[in-house]
Formats: structure tokens, sequence, C-alpha cells
């Protein structure tokens, strides 16, 4: 009896610990991922106030009245360099998980926040199509719901790891349709993958929040601090991208343009 109680004892310890060590891990993954926002929003910030100039000689782009495209938004947004802007950060998400293998935690963090401003460059183009009021509503609307997704992906009891295949299948048709749209400029075909975006990206908020703590329970054990580091980096830029392309297509739902 005294053996299982010792045992039984141990378990708990082993236990609380693999807790607190999982809280700690969704702490660094949920800061990690604030940063990353950070980064992004003065990025686009920055570069849309750079993209806009009062002088018509500068271009002779008209964006409204009194605002023109500066020099340096016609090279972003009406040359053949926006294609670089955006495809660079598309192939850093591509690049990420073999780069992963190969960089420090630490090379890891930074791969991160340099690939954070690129999106954040990339997307610099909403602050002269929607307002700034919606796109600060669409943000706060964003930020509530993947709150409460990932806040039930971690607590529910309910084995949701069936839902990526799914989810994946998902995300794979919404891009070829995104594809055909391009060609149609369909307004209601924009409308549905906007609306089925929403929700994929809702599903892997929930599913990549489980996901992750997941993993971490399953290699709590080994207690390889660098990998937990990388762990979390790489939960980090899922949950990011959930949540950019969640507000995205919400964006496109709810804004209104300017």
């Amino acid at each position: 009896m005294a053996e299982f109680d010792t045992i039984r004892a141990g378990a708990g310890v082993r236990t609380a610990e693999i807790d607190a060590g999982l809280r700690a891990h969704m702490n660094k993954v949920y800061g990690t991922m604030s940063v990353g926002m950070l980064i992004t929003a003065l990025a686009a910030w920055a570069i849309a106030g750079l993209a806009v100039t009062s002088d018509p000689t500068a271009t002779g782009i008209m964006l409204r009245d009194g605002e023109y495209l500066s020099a340096l938004g016609q090279a972003i947004y009406a040359s053949p360099l926006r294609w670089v802007v955006i495809l660079a950060p598309l192939a850093m998400v591509f690049l990420f998980g073999a780069a992963l293998n190969r960089l420090t935690a630490a090379g890891a963090q930074l791969y991160f926040w340099v690939y954070a401003g690129l999106v954040g460059v990339s997307l610099s183009s909403i602050f002269l199509v929607y307002t700034d009021f919606s796109i600060v509503q669409t943000f706060l609307v964003t930020a509530i719901a993947f709150a409460g997704l990932s806040l039930w992906g971690y607590t529910t009891k309910k084995d949701i790891s069936g839902w990526g295949s799914f989810l994946i299948m998902g995300v794979i048709g919404l891009l070829v349709a995104m594809l055909i749209n391009w060609f149609l400029q369909s307004p209601a075909m924009a409308y549905a993958i906007s609306m089925i975006g929403v929700l994929i990206f809702a599903g892997l908020t929930a599913y990549d929040t489980q996901n992750i703590k997941s993993t971490y329970v399953a290699h709590a054990h080994h207690g390889d601090s660098e990998w937990l580091g990388k762990a979390a980096i790489m939960g980090a830029l899922q949950l990011y991208l959930d949540f950019i392309n969640m507000f995205i297509f919400l964006l496109q739902l709810l804004g209104n343009r300017e």
C-alpha cells in the first residue's frame, strides 16, 4: 500500500509539473504571436503612411481628394515589385518548416519576426482601401472571436484532431476558388469565399490550439528545452496565420471602403 501511495504521489507531482510547463509553454506561444501581430500592425501602418503623399507630382496617381500615391507606394502597389511583396511571406511560410530543423530557437524567433514584418508590408494596402474605423472594428471582432475559439480548443475534452484533414482540404479548396475568382471577379463568389474562409480559420484556431497543447504534453517528458522553444514558435506561427486570415476575410465582409 505504501508503494502504491508513493507511485501515486510521484505521478501527481509529475502531472503538476507538466501542467505548470504547459501553462508556461502556452504563454510563450501567445506572447510570441502577440509580438508578431504588433510588428505586423506597425509595419502595415508605417508603410501605408509612406505610400501616400499630398504632392500631385510624385506619381500622378490619385487615391482620393488631396491624396496621391507616393513613389514608394507606386513601387509596392503598382510595379512588378508588388509580386515580391505578395509572394515573399508565402515563400517564408513554406520554408519555415525546413528552416526550423537547422535554426536555433533564437534564430527561429528572429525568422518569425522578419516574417511578421513582411506580412505587415503586404497588408499595408488595407489602410488605403478600408476606413481606419472599420479596420480597428474588424480587428477587435477578430480578437474576441479568436480568444473564444482558442480558449475552447484549449479547454475542451473533445478530441478534434479529426478536423485537421477536413480543414486542410478546405484551405486548398479556398485557394482554388480564390484563384478562379481572380479571373471571374464575381462579387457573389467573393462574398461566399469570405464567409467560408472565416469558418475554416475559426475551426483551425480551435484545432491548432488543441494540437499545440497535445504536442507539448506528448513531448514534455523529454525535457528538451531547445525543441520546446522551437515548438512554441511554430505554434505561434500557426495561430498567427489563423488570426491574420480570419481578420482578412472578416474585413472583406465587414469593412467599409474608402
